[in-house]
């Protein structure tokens, strides 16, 4: 009877072990709703070749910055169920295009100066499958962006 619990007991931790989120591919799952997203709320988004998707408002007629520029963005990031997880203020926040997610230094050179837009961002160009304190891991993130400038 010890031998078949012990058994048991190492059957059950190789399963628990086996259903990691680590391990999983978001991309198609993340690309499904992000779709969903782009249906439900009419918008009028491209698709680059990395999954990332994003919607031009108002291009901007100013400096077009590079994936090593430094800039200074306003922004509001919140999941596709809308809940807000992060947001700057008017002013926005400047920063480094190569210290951010991989969506923001592939997204943010699709604006102008002035520019305001979308960024659909699947999880494998932010967090991945671990995520971070407030954000789940395979989350997609959606920012409304506004480039104030390239600096």
């Amino acid at each position: 009877m010890k031998k078949h619990a012990i058994i048991f007991l190492v059957f059950v931790f190789l399963i628990a072990c086996g259903k990691s989120d680590d391990n999983v591919d978001y991309k198609e799952k993340n690309n499904t709703e992000i779709i969903a997203y782009i249906e439900k709320n009419n918008l009028d988004a491209q698709e680059s070749g990395s999954g990332l998707y994003y919607v031009i408002n108002e291009p901007g007629s100013g400096v077009k910055p590079a994936a090593t520029s430094n800039v200074t963005v306003a922004y509001k990031g919140y999941f596709l169920d809308g809940k807000t997880f992060d947001e700057s203020n008017a002013n926005g926040i400047s920063f480094g295009l190569q210290q951010v997610i991989k969506g923001w230094t592939e997204g943010i050179p699709y604006f102008k100066e002035g520019g305001r837009g979308k960024l659909l961002i699947p999880s494998h160009l932010g967090y991945g499958n671990q995520g971070r304190p407030g954000i789940p891991g395979g989350a997609v993130l959606v920012f409304d962006i506004h480039l104030i400038s390239v600096n």
